[in-house]
């Protein structure tokens, strides 16, 4: 859970608190620049050329603490209205932790689809800490169909909790598709030995559900979710 510029204000001690008003600051005057040479909010700059916030950006840990880095940083993106250059440059260049904050503020920024890479390229990766970040409001928003099932099924795979998954009760409802790739990987972790996910189930439990005209759920006809596999000798 990303924390607010107020939340920060009352954990961190003094001099984390200037340093904050200074990146905050530096990352403001650097959107102001940009605008103003322009005309609009969003000039691409040089991939080659870092503004200083930026290098606030990484350092938000050892300044404001491990535990506060995602929302100093995300707060730092915000403030500087930052372009697609400059969060793919942040995300390539930066740590697991850095590339995570890119992906928890994709939603914030006004980027439109142009930072799906950046999610494709999480949802490849074995690290849990960027899939359960990329599968936030932002790939909720711009996902396509078959992506953002196959982001379901990372999910499943490398066991990150679906409630990370944004809107999963309004794209999974009614999702025929979803629930045969679902009833496949339960298949194979039956017939493997391996015990079915209890997210697997709840997730499968949506994809029967209808939206009606007048706004409720109904259920439609589930589909059964595989029974776990017997019990053996050596279990």
């Amino acid at each position: 859970m990303l924390k607010s510029r107020k939340e920060l204000d009352a954990e961190l001690g003094g001099a984390a608190r200037a340093w904050l008003d200074e990146a905050l600051a530096e990352a403001a005057h650097d959107a102001a620049r940009t605008t103003a040479a322009s005309g609009t909010p969003h000039p691409e700059a040089s991939p080659y050329a870092s503004p200083p916030w930026e290098l606030r950006y990484a350092a938000a840990g050892r300044h404001c603490g491990q535990e506060n880095a995602d929302s100093v940083r995300s707060l730092l993106l915000v403030e500087a209205r930052a372009p697609l250059s400059s969060v793919t440059r942040l995300y390539e260049q930066g740590a697991a932790a850095e590339r995570r904050a890119v992906l928890l503020t994709l939603h914030r920024l006004d980027l439109g689809d142009t930072a799906l890479p950046l999610v494709e390229d999480a949802l490849r990766a074995n690290d849990t800490r960027l899939v359960a970040a990329a599968v936030g409001p932002y790939a909720a928003d711009h996902l396509d169909p078959h992506a953002w099932r196959h982001a379901v099924l990372k999910c499943l795979f490398t066991e990150v909790p679906v409630a990370a998954v944004a809107r999963l009760d309004d794209r999974a409802r009614g999702d025929v598709e979803l629930a045969r790739m679902l009833g496949d990987f339960a298949d194979e972790r039956t017939a493997a030995g391996r015990a079915v996910p209890e997210d697997l189930r709840t997730v499968l439990a949506l994809t029967a559900l209808t939206a009606p005209a007048d706004g409720g759920a109904h259920r439609a006809t589930p589909t059964a979710a595989p029974a776990a596999p017997a019990p053996t000798e050596e279990s």
